[in-house]
Formats: C-alpha cells, structure tokens, sequence
C-alpha cells in the first residue's frame, strides 16, 4: 500500500501551511489533509479551498476507481496536470502513476497557483526533471519536442523529462510553460492533428474579449511565418517570482467527478467570498454573454478560477481557455442557472441578469454592445492574427449566427 506524505507550504517564502497524507490501495486513492497549527493561528491564513475551513482535525477525499482525480484536495489538483501533461509523464516514467506521483513530479516552477510540496527533509519536491523550463529563445526547439512527441517519434530521456515537467496543468492539447526573464508564459502549441488553426484564433478572441471589457491576460502569437505557431499566454498567477494562490470554480465549487455547474452558483460562492462581488457579477455575466456570442466550447468550471486577494476573499481571475467552435451543437459546459438548461442562448441569459445583480436595462445593454463589437470586429481580429479568406470564413458562424442576430435587437 504506497503511502507518500509531503509537507504543504505557501509562496516562496515557503509558509508552512499543512501535512499531506497520500494512500494508494489497489485501484483506490485517497488522502488526508490537517492545517499546521502555526497556520491556523497565523493572522494572514486563509482556507486552501472553502470546504476545508480553517480549523484543527483532518480533512479527507478519495477517488473512485475510474475517477482517481477526486483522490487529491481540489486545490492539489488545480496545480496537477491533466490530460495532456499525464501522458508526457506516463511515457517519461511508466504507466499506473498515482494522483500524488502525477503532481509532484511535475515542475514546482509550473504548478499553477501558489501551493508547493515539501519533503520529510523540508525541501521543495520540484519533479523529477529540476529547472526543466525552457526559455522564451528556446521556444522552437520545445516545439519540435512537442511534435515528434505526438508524432510518436523517438526523443531522448532528457527532452521527454523536460517537456514534461515544464507541462504545466490544464487540458489536453500540447503546451508548456516557458520563462522570459522572470516572467513566466504558457505556450500552447498547435497540434499536429489539428484540422483548424486553434492558436492564432484563440489568440484572436482572447484580443476580441479584451476588446468587449473582458479582463485578459496577455496573449500573443510567436513563430507565426511557420505552419506551426505558437499562442503564449502569460500566466496571470504569478506576478514575476511571486505566486498567487489560485483554485478553480470547480474546486470553489466544491464539485466531485462528473458533476456540472451553473454559473448562478458561481455567483453564489462570490457573494460570500469575492472581494468586489458587485464587480464579479457583472464581469462574469460580460463573459457569459461573450461565450454565447462566440460560440465558445470550453466554459467548464475548470476554465474558470479565482485568485487570491488577501483578508480571506478571492477575485475572478483572467478569463482563459476561450474557443469558438462553430461546428458544435450549441450548448453551454456549465448551465447558465442552477438545474437549468445548458443552451447556449442569449435568451435565457437575458433573463437570468438578475440571478447576476444586473438589472433588465444594463443587461440588454451589455448584450447588444458586446454584440457589435463582436460581429463588427471578429474579422480585423482574425486578419490580424494571420486568418482571412476562406480560413476566416470556417469561423463565420461561431461568430454570426442566430444568437447574435438576437442580441442585436434587444
């Protein structure tokens, strides 16, 4: 029965924070986590997630077999990799990697949010593949790693380990995490399946969101003359060597398995914990019309997050992972109303402004200003990024379609 157990710790200044405790028992995983009791009588502490309050005693979870993910605390997990990093590990070091072994041996340097692991000896667990994060001048050749990687060719133990440890966490197509001087970037790669130019218009929308009044990272195209171009997205959890604590809606949510979300339960959880709730709600609710409006496949609760702010509040974080499909079937990942339906409907958002404090006026306002701006700006922010002609003309309909339509008229 493995049994690893790691110290928690907060930040480079590595604040104590808690004890890990991490068993494996054939097809079942499982932990349990309890506050230092230095952290509990810190005045600057605050709960690593919501449903782990700050008080003295233990807190477990477990996974089931075919769902080991819920094995780690949602706030573990939030800094694990997932589909695409899992598999860099697996072939860098085998098959049958528990939940504990898929996060540390990640890159400390990459993890996502401000948590990090200790070892019995206090020192930083920091993967197996130490200081692996390429640097920005390096990006070409971290590409070509990613590529023969997913072309099933042949790449040594070195590059496999350090692709894999500068994986980072979140979603399943290639990335990693890549330093220019203290800052640090997540580069995601386009995949050599890929059928459509996924980065450049991603890239393209997330400069259209920040057009809308979305707060957005920075985002840019590298390697944009070669067929294979690179979308660098700054990770807004770091503020150059300082990390900010992070957790996903999922893990504020407190949501296990397969379980969906709503974003009026987001709303709820910052009515009680946002810094500037009134400011969230209508900057979540901007994003839900802005999903709508684009078409965008990817609003599941782990593409969006909090960051922490200080005084045991949270804020929304930059909005991420926004991808216009216009081939799918036009529904929502997370419902817009608890037990609701999942359309994707400007309709139904309409009319649940309330849920969001936004009153009739200024929500039908926000809908059709953001309307216009969209349908009258998606082609410049497309020509922009490399796309016109007939490329463009694929993404039509992720951005005129019958919800913009409607939303023009209110």
């Amino acid at each position: 029965m493995p049994d690893f157990r790691a110290q928690v710790a907060l930040g480079e200044s590595l604040v104590p924070v808690g004890q890990l405790r991490f068993t494996q028992a054939g097809p079942r995983q499982f932990s349990a986590f309890s506050y230092d009791a230095a952290w509990l009588d810190n005045s600057r502490a605050f709960a690593v997630q919501p449903d782990f309050p700050l008080e003295a005693g233990t807190f477990h979870t477990s996974g089931q077999p075919g769902n080991s993910r819920d094995a780690l605390p949602g706030a573990f997990a939030d800094a694990a990799p997932e589909s695409w990093g899992r598999r860099l590990l697996e072939r860098a070091y085998g098959n049958g990697l528990s939940e504990f072994e898929y996060l540390t041996l990640s890159d400390d340097t990459c993890r996502q949010g401000a948590l990090r692991f200790l070892d019995d000896a206090g020192k930083v667990i920091r993967g197996r593949a130490a200081d692996a994060v390429p640097r920005l001048v390096d990006l070409q050749a971290i590409t070509a790693i990613a590529r023969a990687y997913e072309q099933g060719k042949d790449i040594s133990a070195e590059d496999l380990e350090a692709l894999a440890g500068a994986g980072g966490s979140g979603g399943a197509r290639p990335k990693a995490n890549v330093r220019d001087g203290d800052t640090l970037w997540l580069a995601k790669f386009t995949s050599v399946h890929d059928q459509q130019p996924i980065e450049r218009v991603e890239v393209a929308t997330l400069q259209l969101a920040r057009a809308c009044g979305i707060r957005t990272p920075e985002a840019r195209l590298e390697l944009t003359d070669t067929p294979f171009p690179v979308a660098l997205i700054q990770r807004f959890d770091r503020r150059r060597t300082a990390r900010i604590p992070y957790i996903s809606a999922r893990t504020a949510l407190g949501k296990k398995g397969t379980e969906l979300g709503a974003y009026t339960e987001i709303v709820d959880f910052m009515r009680v914990h946002s810094a500037d709730a009134a400011a969230d709600f209508r900057e979540l609710y901007l994003r839900l019309i802005f999903t709508i409006l684009v078409s965008n496949k990817d609003d599941h609760l782990k593409n969006h997050g909090f960051l922490y702010v200080g005084a045991r509040r949270w804020r929304l974080s930059p909005v991420f992972d926004v991808n216009p499909a216009p081939d799918r079937n036009p529904h929502l990942e997370t419902a817009i109303v608890e037990g609701g339906k999942h359309d994707r409907s400007i309709e139904l958002a309409l009319e649940a402004a309330p849920f969001f404090e936004v009153d009739e006026a200024e929500a039908r306002q926000i809908i059709r200003e953001t309307a216009q701006r969209i349908s009258g700006e998606w082609r410049e922010a497309l020509r922009k990024v490399g796309l016109a002609g007939a490329q463009a003309r694929e993404y039509e309909a992720a951005f005129v379609n019958d919800q913009t339509e409607r939303a023009l008229t209110l």
